[in-house]
């Protein structure tokens, strides 16, 4: 058993740069690169995407990434665990394989996780009892059945740590939670048990501070004017000890800024009862950790308690929701507020007239520059220049359409002063709407295989 693990955490978010994880590879020692790309709409994109092609429905960012850095991942060593794998972790694995045998790298173990996508199983569930009601409002899921783009369950950490002990130096899962990504290597690794209930509560925490990128390392932080070299910020490494004490830090000699303060902002992030963080493997304390600079850049974690995990998992569905554009328009002075205030009074009447209406909630309209971001709290301002953003949300797909046509009328049948239309007339897009729900843990079986290049 090694005394310590470094793991990279190169993705935040699906979007996220590429050179996060090439930076992480290539600037200094790490065993295991960690990567996230799926969010709860993310799995409805990818649903539609393996809908027009059987092939599709994985992050191909992930394989765009390996192409740049394979060859030093197989010299290093580097074993990487990522949820690219979507709606589909066996197109994501055949990708993955052919890249490795393009670049003529042979031996490449890669390994899928799946059994998280349970969409084709829901006529199943409910018939049997499972009604999968939806946890913020208690609606059934019969209520939006026939409109379901995805379901799928969180996985946590055990499917990982079990892929890596099938020999894959490259695991690629479906939705796998965000801090499994972190708490597999350290399962496998120190050979954590189910009831380490404590260890398993450091292993989630360490993930969750890195789940965002350097969201811990100095992004997105309050003391930004701190944060030195934005350009270069280094990306989360967590390093991890067998007792289940870690260590947040980044590359010697990158960007960014780890304190306890970066550390303890990402601690907060969408965090509900900081003292049962509910995941698949464990219930974690997050109250319970001591949290200390012992260096620069250098942030321990210790004495972190844990408890047993829910019976349930969380399951992720998407429905489709109605639909929705948005449009905006540049609205030069003097008095730009009043004249977008204006315009929108314009467009909204001119569909009105031709009767075309939409209720209050169905509106957006925003404008940007005159204090729209703290409405309320902040006086407005009359800025020599605002953007006025204007959308629409209704059921109908056509009046979503008709709505768009009004916009770019308005400069030459408007106030003076307007431009910025070059984009054209917004198109209706779908709304996909998000139904969280619990499924009993005896539903799911997760299945592990590794291939070789």
């Amino acid at each position: 058993m090694r005394d310590k693990v470094l793991i990279g955490y190169g993705q935040g978010f699906w979007g996220d740069s590429i050179l996060g994880p090439v930076r992480l590879v290539r600037e200094g020692p790490l065993d295991y690169l960690a990567l996230d790309y799926l969010a709860e709409v993310t799995m409805s994109i990818m649903q539609k995407l393996k809908g027009r092609n059987p092939k599709a429905g994985y992050a191909t960012d992930f394989v765009a990434m390996l192409d740049r850095t394979l060859p030093d991942i197989t010299k290093k060593g580097i074993k990487v665990i990522a949820n690219a794998g979507g709606v589909n972790p066996e197109g994501c694995l055949q990708a993955v394989l052919e890249l490795a045998r393009k670049k003529g790298i042979k031996g490449l173990k890669v390994g899928i996780i799946d059994g998280d996508d349970i969409l084709t199983r829901i006529p199943e569930l409910l018939k049997s009892g499972h009604s999968l009601k939806n946890m913020d409002d208690g609606r059934p899921l019969a209520d939006v059945q026939s409109r379901l783009l995805s379901a799928n369950v969180y996985i946590g950490a055990f499917a990982v740590a079990e892929c890596l002990a099938a020999g894959a130096q490259i695991v690629i899962g479906g939705r796998l939670t965000d801090p499994a990504l972190v708490a597999g290597p350290m399962i496998h690794e120190f050979g954590w048990s189910p009831t380490d209930w404590h260890k398993l509560a450091a292993g989630t925490m360490a993930g969750h501070i890195a789940e965002c990128g350097p969201q811990c390392t100095g992004g997105n932080y309050t003391g930004w004017r701190e944060v030195q070299d934005f350009v270069r910020i280094g990306y989360p490494i967590i390093e991890a000890s067998p007792d289940g004490t870690f260590v947040v830090t980044k590359h010697e000699g990158t960007g960014g800024l780890v304190t306890r303060n970066t550390v303890v902002s990402q601690l907060l992030y969408e965090m509900g009862d900081p003292r049962r963080y509910l995941g698949p493997d464990c219930t974690a304390d997050f109250t319970s950790a001591k949290v200390e600079e012992i260096g620069k850049d250098r942030v321990r974690l210790s004495g972190i308690q844990g408890a047993p995990a829910t019976p349930t998992y969380k399951v992720s569905l998407s429905y489709q929701n109605g639909f929705k554009t948005a449009g905006q328009l540049t609205i030069a002075g003097p008095d730009a507020v009043a004249k977008a205030k204006l315009c929108a009074d314009i467009v909204f009447g001119r569909l009105a007239f031709d009767g075309c209406t939409f209720a209050e909630h169905e509106k957006l309209i925003e404008i940007v520059g005159a204090g729209v971001c703290h409405d309320g709290i902040l006086a407005t301002a009359d800025p020599a220049e605002v953007v006025l953003r204007l959308g629409v949300k209704c059921d109908d797909e056509d009046k979503v359409d008709r709505f768009g046509m009004e916009i770019v009328p308005l400069v030459t049948s408007g106030p003076p002063g307007v431009t910025g239309y070059a984009g054209g007339r917004p198109k209706a897009t779908d709304i996909v709407g998000y139904w969280p729900a619990l499924l009993d843990k005896t539903q799911v079986t997760t299945r592990v295989r590794v291939e070789v290049s």
